[in-house]
């Protein structure tokens, strides 16, 4: 049996338990003796950060080779198109090579919690969601893909991974989940999901 938390990192969060002495850390927010992050969100990212007790379910979450989908709600500057949709679910050359396809569409603005601090606006620019879906875990991949179709991510919430969602988790908060049965074969690539 293997734990699982469910933690909703806020911005400005570094996804490790250790200080850096300038930006909190998950000791801010998660008192949990033996568990470890499986895989890693930016500072400047929010949303779903899986950790676990259980070094087996680590490496399955966090090692590329197993494609776990991860699912994000990306503000973007500028109203998305369905050409740059298209290039993204068609991948997107990088500097370190080419992505796999993702998964692509626009979205309403969702209903999400208050971001502090808020976003930068500019009052003669605006701004459009999309849900990106991923099966990789490049450093910053995802707006390094909108900035490469031409617009450039100025909010990121990781909302799912593999089968696990953010839901009702508010800023800061957690859940905790019990994994029976490995090895973990039905964690893989769930349907795109709109909060």
């Amino acid at each position: 049996m293997a734990r699982l938390i469910l933690f909703n990192k806020p911005y400005d969060v570094l996804s490790q338990f250790s200080t850096d002495g300038d930006h909190a850390t998950l000791a801010q927010y998660l008192n949990l003796p033996g568990v470890y992050p499986a895989g890693r969100l930016d500072r400047d990212s929010e949303g779903l950060l899986l950790l676990t007790d259980n070094g087996a379910l680590q490496h399955h979450i966090s090692h590329p080779r197993h494609k776990l989908a991860k699912t994000y709600l990306v503000q973007v500057e500028g109203v998305i198109t369905d050409a740059a949709l298209e290039q993204l679910r068609r991948g997107i050359m990088l500097n370190d090579g080419p992505t796999r396809p993702a998964l692509a569409q626009a979205i309403a603005a969702p209903a999400l919690w208050e971001r502090h601090p808020p976003i930068r606006a500019r009052k003669n620019v605006p701004d459009s969601w999309l849900e990106l879906s991923i099966s990789e875990g490049r450093n910053r991949q995802v707006r390094r893909m909108t900035a490469a179709v031409g617009f450039p991510t100025l909010r990121l919430v990781r909302w799912r991974i593999g089968q696990w969602c953010i839901d009702d988790l508010a800023p800061g908060e957690y859940r905790s989940e019990e994994i029976v049965g490995l090895p973990f074969k039905k964690l893989n690539k769930p349907p795109l999901h709109r909060p």
